[in-house]
């Protein structure tokens, strides 16, 4: 497989490693719910790529569907490369706005994305599936990175949306239209929620021979071929069973089938020889047979411009807020019908205007589904636009022209911000020390790769979880005097009850059992800061 090359790209490809896990504080004041939680709608304020890291431990292996919508590298959004990379050259880049006469914005585009699709791809479902929002500044190198990161054959489709009804003004040939391109986690394993069979498409599919098999409609039988390069052992006559004539393939191309295969299409009466009953054979496609749904690789017609997601904005905030490059909530929900179901968990990353949490509220409420939605969003605008937004659009918006926004489309949402990092090593000098909960979300998922559910931490039990193979437990207080003194003893092993099927893992400052004793509780080890490590590897 071809790969690209780019400046820093040998800094970057595993810097998504060397990202810290940070606290999720969160915010009361700016939720709307009765209780703050990581497993409602989530919006975060913060660094997209140390807020992914920090979803981790919660959501690795959740997500069914992820929606982005990056800058596109026009020159003239205004982002800059801020990932804190060690390298002289990238930190030359750090914090600079990226603009037209940049010759190494293609470059910090790259750099910038390339950890971050890595980090998407661990949340994604082993059935999940990606839509990036692109246009063609970035389009042709997003391909070739997402080949080399998911993996080309996890290369999904290229949908054009048309954006905007006629060129721009200023340009005599301009662009009407974007991409969303498309990828999987495992192709074999995604799973697509497509559109139901039109009555047009139903209309196609008769049964005018009363087949047990039922509707049917007639499909080529003969494969082209290029270059004439014929496949020997498929060119063969087909004969008709009622006429005796033969059929051979065209020179062209082949039959579909093997000549086993054909015989036993015919026994089946599932080749057709048209109305008449001479006429070329056509293989019977079955309604039965065929993919419920359909799919298409262009939005030309069905989503709305542009223009339309500025008004929708502005109807919601105000003229005075309105966000310079909103999707339209009806394009987002297009998407998110194809690639969730009514309760799958949805990412976007780039959280801009807030559109995505509205589309999956929207689709809530049209089809009674609880689809869940997680936003992350690094400018400041995260609580005046972003999550304001979304407050206004669950409460209901006054000026709205739909009856079903009027009302409000109800939900909730909890608002966290990127803390500070979870520094181990802190422990060990009694600073910035992580709270009990961010620490064992940490270990917990470092030590095993599993999910970490919070509603299983008893703290008052030291128990922070129970993986495959483990019942995880966490000797800490973010309190220096109490790290000094605190160690795994007899008493406090058996303290932790009785003894089941599973090993125990105890994280503690120190302990006092030696090895036997330990093997004879069924406990492994591990010292708080050095020894956290994977089990599940």
């Amino acid at each position: 497989m071809a790969t690209l090359d780019f400046k820093g790209k040998a800094l970057v490809q595993n810097y998504h490693l060397s990202v810290k896990y940070h606290e999720l504080v969160p915010k009361k004041d700016k939720s709307l719910t009765d209780k703050v939680r990581l497993d409602d709608n989530l919006i975060i304020h913060g660094d997209n790529l140390k807020a992914l890291k920090a979803l981790l431990p919660t959501y690795a292996g959740k997500v069914k569907c992820i929606y982005i919508d990056p800058p596109y590298n026009t020159g003239n959004e205004g982002w800059a490369y801020n990932d804190n990379v060690n390298s002289p050259m990238m930190q030359e880049w750090l914090g600079k706005t990226v603009d037209r006469e940049d010759l190494t914005r293609h470059d910090k585009w790259l750099c910038m994305m390339m950890p971050r699709l890595k980090l998407l791809k661990e949340l994604l479902r082993e059935d999940g599936v990606m839509f990036v929002s692109l246009d063609d500044n970035e389009l042709h190198r997003f391909r070739a990175l997402s080949d080399e990161v998911f993996g080309e054959d996890n290369f999904v489709e290229t949908i054009i949306w048309k954006k905007r009804s006629g060129p721009p003004n200023d340009k005599p040939l301009g662009a009407v239209h974007e991409y969303i391109v498309a990828y999987a986690r495992s192709i074999s394993h995604m799973n697509l929620y497509l559109r139901p069979r039109t009555d047009e498409q139903l209309a196609r599919y008769k049964n005018p021979d009363n087949h047990p098999k039922g509707p049917w409609t007639p499909g080529d039988l003969m494969a082209n071929v290029k270059g004439g390069r014929y496949v020997e052992s498929l060119r063969y006559a087909v004969t008709n069973p009622k006429t005796g004539e033969k059929h051979w393939p065209g020179q062209d191309g082949n039959w579909r089938f093997s000549q086993e295969k054909m015989l036993a299409l015919l026994e089946a009466d599932e080749v057709f020889f048209g109305t008449s009953g001479d006429g070329r054979p056509k293989l019977k496609r079955f309604l039965c047979d065929v993919k419920e749904g359909t799919a298409v690789s262009t939005l030309w017609d069905s989503a709305p411009f542009t223009n339309t997601a500025t008004d929708e904005i502005v109807s919601i905030l105000g003229s005075q807020q309105a966000f310079d490059t909103p999707k339209p909530t009806e394009l987002i929900k297009e998407i998110l019908r194809l690639g969730s179901s009514k309760n799958d968990l949805v990412l976007d990353s780039f959280g801009g205007s807030g559109t995505t949490a509205h589309a999956v509220l929207a689709l809530n409420k049209e089809d009674g589904g609880n689809r869940k939605f997680i936003l992350v969003e690094c400018e400041d605008y995260a609580d005046s636009i972003t999550a304001e937004r979304v407050r206004r659009v669950i409460k209901g918006v006054k000026g709205a022209s739909d009856e079903t926004l009027k009302q409000g489309l109800g939900g909730t949402f909890s608002y966290f911000e990127l803390g500070k990092a979870i520094e181990l090593d802190s422990i060990l000098d009694g600073k910035n020390l992580p709270s009990y909960l961010e620490l064992a979300r940490y270990v917990f998922y470092t030590a095993t790769g599993e999910e970490f559910d919070e509603r299983k931490l008893n703290e008052k039990r030291s128990f922070v979880g129970e993986s495959k193979s483990h019942e995880v437990y966490l000797l800490y207080q973010p309190d220096l005097d109490y790290l000094k003194k605190t160690a795994l003893t007899l008493e406090r092993a058996e303290a932790l009850g009785k003894i089941k099927t599973k090993r125990r893992l105890v994280f503690a400052p120190t302990k006092y059992l030696d090895q036997e004793q330990l093997d004879e509780l069924r406990i492994d080890f591990a010292q708080l800061p050095f020894e956290i490590y994977k089990l599940a590897q």
